[in-house]
């Protein structure tokens, strides 16, 4: 899915405003560049082959540039990232709109969510949704199914804190291309 800009400028809106939403006002430490971009803190975890919903599969539930959880971290091929939502009646609302772009500093990866983290009726009242010391919860596919399950757990548990993240990035990152946990968790 690709956005114009007035969508762009509205996906950016909308993300200062579930910014704000979180306790602490974690949008205090966001900064605007001139691209249009913001960086923000985050905090980000690892979700695996093996512990995908369901488990040992690569199923994600927004599919918008792959039909299942992948990707090798280029702006034209981002990795599938997984954020909160909340259900209320039959209405599921994601934190971020399927397809928003993301770029992972520590990994030098574009991400893309396609995926939802929090299960249950109510995933609103768990962790994705709420966030983590004031700051957005986010959920990076690593891949792992060419390896065993304790060295993609390695993998998810390396990559586990507050990172900066860049919401609408340009395509000029520096980039690492790859599934995480193949090309051996590099953390930059």
């Amino acid at each position: 899915m690709l956005f114009g800009n007035r969508a762009r400028a509205g996906l950016l809106g909308a993300f200062v405003a579930a910014l704000s939403s979180f306790a602490g006002g974690a949008g205090a430490d966001t900064v605007v560049s001139t691209k249009g971009e913001q960086r923000f803190t985050a905090f980000l975890t690892g979700y695996t082959y093996w512990d995908n919903t369901p488990p040992g599969s690569a199923a994600i539930a927004r599919p918008v540039v792959h039909r299942r959880a992948g990707g090798t971290g280029t702006f034209k091929d981002p990795i599938t990232i997984a954020v909160g939502h909340s259900i209320v009646g039959s209405r599921q609302t994601l934190d971020f709109p399927a397809g928003t772009k993301f770029y992972i500093e520590s990994l030098r990866k574009y991400a893309i969510v396609e995926d939802v983290c929090g299960d249950g009726a109510q995933p609103q009242n768990g962790p994705c949704h709420s966030g983590k010391n004031g700051h957005p919860w986010l959920d990076l596919y690593l891949g792992g199914a060419s390896a065993s399950v304790q060295v993609a757990t390695a993998c998810a548990n390396r990559i586990t804190r507050l990172q900066t993240l860049v919401i609408n990035p340009g395509p000029d990152y520096p980039v690492a291309p790859g599934e995480v946990v193949d090309s051996g968790c590099r953390v930059f």
